[in-house]
């Protein structure tokens, strides 16, 4: 049996006629960029997370620049973060001209260590920026304890985590400021680019609506520098309408990882995720640790068996050439690299049957027979 990473389609036929229904009514009034659809997803998201103030943006990435440029964070500052992550979230601390500093995972979690911050901290720190890898949240509380002592700003990169809790507080509750991904293969994506920043500070709020409009309020009054960061009304409209499922989506993934660690329990060379008692993952993905240096020919044989596999990630940004500038070298974080070698997301998109789960386990067992 064939089994994809992921089946957009099969979930679009789900909510086709809500969604046509939705575009129609956008294409009728031509009115494309921001706009009472935007205004109302923000409203919607600001409410699920309850946060007071939510601001759409033109992607995940984009969300972080803004987010980092509301608090003008730029050239001379440090930011720390972890090299196990989407190129986005390093990337963007370099766009605005400031200095990634990175700092291990803990490897059961594969978030950022926060016990290894305070050792890389100096008086050029200005922020934090914890990813919430795969679908948990980090370990926020620490972070922020952390942060409070130091005076520093926190922004998390929730671009995986919509809907996850930690110590049943939802994600966007505990940042400076928080950021989403909607990029189509996320628990809940858009149909494109498409991004969310979430505060309970109103002038950070209002920092970052000026802002993604190129810092102008009025139109072509421009008080500082800012970009075009603006969310389509297109995008903001189907995500309204995702909303509404993305509960019911979350427990679909939570139930199919459930099946997976029952399946693949005491499976040699496969380590499942391992979930805080604290944390309610979202299972952005579902991602094992193939070991003994196996992880490639595993894959492999999946791929030749029709089953749907991704790496995520395969090289840790600290060795990425563009941060060559930063001198490190292959060994400065072992468990990122470690991680690295090791990780294998498999399918857990909610509409996975029973039948389809059973074939990926079987597949993974017989692959390393």
């Amino acid at each position: 049996m064939k089994v994809p990473l992921l089946d957009l389609k099969y979930q679009y036929a789900t909510m086709r006629d809500e969604i046509r229904s939705v575009l129609d009514e956008i294409c009728d009034d031509q009115a494309f960029i921001l706009g009472p659809h935007v205004k109302a997803l923000e409203d919607d998201i600001a409410a699920y997370c309850g946060t007071g103030h939510a601001i759409g943006a033109s992607s995940g990435t984009d969300a972080l620049i803004l987010a980092l440029m509301a608090l003008e964070i730029g050239h001379g500052h440090e930011v720390v973060t972890t090299p196990f992550t989407f190129f986005g979230t390093a990337g963007s601390i370099a766009r605005v001209g400031a200095k990634p500093v990175f700092v291990d995972i803990d490897p059961v979690t594969f978030n950022i260590d926060p016990n290894g911050i305070e050792a890389v901290l100096t008086s050029n720190t200005k922020a934090v920026m914890p990813v919430d890898l795969f679908g948990q949240l980090a370990e926020m509380d620490a972070i922020q304890e952390i942060a409070r002592h130091r005076k520093l700003r926190v922004i998390q990169d929730s671009a995986q985590s919509l809907g996850a809790k930690h110590h049943g507080k939802t994600s966007g509750r505990f940042a400076d400021l928080t950021t989403f991904s909607f990029y189509p293969t996320k628990n809940m994506g858009a149909f494109g680019d498409a991004g969310m920043v979430v505060t309970d500070d109103a002038a950070l709020a209002e920092r970052c609506r000026i802002l993604r409009v190129h810092g102008a309020k009025p139109k072509y009054f421009h008080h500082f520098i800012g970009g075009n960061f603006r969310l389509d009304a297109l995008q903001a409209a189907v995500l309204r309408v995702k909303l509404r499922h993305l509960d019911k989506w979350s427990d679909g993934r939570r139930r199919n990882a459930a099946q997976y660690d029952a399946l693949l329990a005491g499976l040699s060379d496969v380590i499942t995720p391992s979930v805080a008692e604290y944390n309610e993952s979202c299972f952005n993905q579902y991602t094992i640790r193939i070991t003994g240096g196996r992880r490639d020919a595993v894959r492999k044989n999946l791929q030749e068996m029709g089953i749907g596999t991704e790496v995520y990630y395969p090289l840790p940004l600290h060795l990425q050439k563009c941060f060559a500038y930063l001198g490190h070298k292959e060994g400065d974080f072992p468990e990122s690299e470690r991680a690295a070698k090791e990780v294998l997301s498999i399918p857990i998109y909610p509409e996975l049957t029973d039948a389809q789960i059973d074939a990926v386990c079987a597949a993974i067992k017989k692959s390393l027979e």
